[in-house]
């Protein structure tokens, strides 16, 4: 294969197996490098007894992706949360929990025809149409989507969109059983069909561009390094993520959303069992912190919500793991900025970037998605001319 132009893809997360794929589909030659024993990247999934993920792993079913997923045959299986556990859904204001959001909340996001701007930031335009403290409320509740400490500050248009896609009714979010792993993994094996050869436990420096086109689908710090290009930086979230496997009892919440201040706990066997041992739940916090707070700040956060929402969490509490996510939970947009404004996906000279903080639309792994298919597609157009060149 080395004889003849192939596109090479660095990098075996979400982004690269769909550039992966894209290309092969397209009838180019494929190799994928993954620096790791396993594919997935940071679509991994830890082993049993508690199947947790780098964060959540909800796919939204009217993304793109969704779609591209299902023509293919690797979206099943997928879990969708019971009715009955969306009721369980509860908000913390003021010091307590409650059953509803305040209706001002509601009012930005029923509103479709107010179209937020773009170079305006969030909390700004949402105050002068239901006032300061709503938009503070609808701000925290979006962080579901967001990672970030002060979401209010970002672009308005960007966060309205992901407002909307997490408070749709009914909700978007779809959940591949068994976590990220087994959805990576289905990806992987679709692409070996294809004749896409992915060798894991290959580290690639410096790429290969004298064989052919190169899909870069690292982190971004890892995609500077790689292509040398200081540049290739982004606005991200700072974040920290609390698993607990608890003993399950009868009438736990299915999530607490904190409108005082960003944050999200959510009991991800309600819609997926298979997560946790028989008789067991797994839980896991996402606390988005400020770039002066600790890890420790925020994990104290979270066990303030945990305190309201799962009462005697400490002593049911069977495994429990903490992690601190620095610039690794997506693209953020700033006022005045949109997705074009980010790492352009064709760098020049036949490299190719993909992942989840490069100019593609779409929110949280959608943006890998499109990226992918998009560097995938570009480089297979390039790989096939060079050999009908040669």
């Amino acid at each position: 294969m080395s004889s003849t132009p192939h596109v090479t893809v660095v990098g075996a997360g979400l982004a690269g197996l769909a550039a992966a794929v894209t290309a092969a589909e397209r009838g180019a030659p494929v190799v994928v490098h993954e620096a790791h024993r396993t594919v997935g990247g940071r679509a991994r999934t830890a082993q049993v007894p508690y199947r947790t993920n780098d964060g959540p792993h909800a796919l939204y079913r009217k993304g793109p992706h969704f779609a591209w997923l299902k023509e293919r045959g690797l979206l099943e299986p997928i879990a969708v949360l019971p009715l009955k556990e969306g009721a369980r859904l509860r908000f913390h204001r003021k010091g307590s929990l409650r059953r509803t959001p305040p209706p001002g909340l509601l009012r930005l996001v029923v509103r479709r025809a107010e179209r937020a701007p773009v170079d305006q930031d969030f909390h700004t335009w949402a105050s002068g149409l239901v006032g300061p403290a709503n938009a503070r409320a609808a701000a925290h509740f979006a962080a579901v989507a967001l990672f970030h400490h002060d979401p209010g500050a970002l672009s308005a248009a960007f966060v309205q969109e992901r407002l909307r896609r997490a408070a749709a009714v009914p909700p978007e979010a779809r959940y591949p059983v068994g976590g990220w792993g087994p959805l990576a993994e289905r990806m992987a094996a679709y692409a070996r069909r294809l004749g896409v050869r992915i060798e894991t436990g290959s580290r690639v420096d410096p790429l290969p561009v004298d064989e052919g086109p190169v899909v870069v689908a690292t982190a971004l710090p890892a995609a500077a390094r790689l292509l040398g290009d200081a540049s290739l930086t982004g606005v991200s979230g700072r974040t920290v993520l609390l698993d607990l496997g608890l003993r399950a009892e009868r009438g736990d919440l299915f999530a607490v959303s904190d409108l005082d201040a960003p944050g999200w706990i959510e009991r991800f066997t309600a819609q997926d069992p298979a997560l946790a041992p028989r008789g067991a739940s797994l839980l896991q916090g996402q606390v988005p912190i400020a770039p002066h707070e600790s890890k420790a700040d925020g994990v104290a956060r979270a066990e303030r919500l945990l305190d309201l929402g799962f009462p005697g969490w400490r002593e049911r509490t069977t495994h429990r793991a903490e992690a601190l996510s620095d610039g690794r939970t997506g693209a953020l947009d700033l006022p005045g900025t949109t997705w074009r404004d980010r790492p352009a996906v064709d760098r020049g000279d036949g490299v190719f970037l993909a992942g989840d903080q490069v100019a593609a639309p779409g929110v949280l792994s959608e943006v890998s998605f499109a990226s992918g298919v998009r560097a995938g597609r570009l480089a297979a157009e390039r790989a096939l001319a060079a050999r009908t060149a040669a």
